[in-house]
């Protein structure tokens, strides 16, 4: 009985695991053509241009008002500090939207940095093209989930860590 269980407890747990992963899979992207008869469109039902980004004039940059601060623990020990400063890029005129918001979007960042730092973005070279681009996808998502299109774009203007 002794050896039976732990060959039960896996036999269980892989079939577990296979169950979740086929109740969980996402359903396959359905691609839907525009003219599935291969004619030509009409061209009052041709498809509208994408929005064009606004012009580099358009822009202006909120420098975000503190640091932030990041512990990186390892083996429950914090090993360093890294030190980040943040600036978002807004339409014109819209700053003032981003200063009302702002503990609310430092939270939010923090969340991120604190996720980064714990998955072990912050070790070894932390600011590798790959690291710094990952972040910054992470922040600007994050932006766009808590303000819809008010945050353009985030950028990482100075980064620091601390070996303690």
């Amino acid at each position: 009985m002794g050896k039976i269980l732990p060959i039960l407890l896996a036999v269980i747990g892989i079939g577990a695991g296979v169950g979740a992963g086929l109740f969980l899979k996402p359903e396959p992207p359905t691609e839907e053509l525009a003219n599935p008869c291969g004619e030509v469109p009409h061209p009052d039902t041709a498809p509208a241009k994408a929005e064009e980004p606004p012009a580099p004039e358009d822009l202006e940059y909120v420098k975000l008002a503190n640091q932030f601060v990041v512990p990186v623990v390892i083996d429950a020990k914090v090993t360093s500090m890294v030190v980040l400063a943040l600036s978002v890029e807004v339409e014109t005129g819209r700053s003032e939207d981003v200063y009302s918001r702002e503990p609310k979007l430092r939270d939010a960042y923090l969340q991120v940095l604190f996720d980064h730092a714990n998955v072990g973005g912050f070790n070894g070279s932390f600011t590798s093209s790959g690291n710094m681009s990952i972040l910054r996808r992470a922040l600007l998502e994050t932006s766009h989930n808590l303000f819809g299109d008010l945050i353009l774009d985030v950028l990482i203007t100075d980064i620091a860590r601390q070996d303690v």
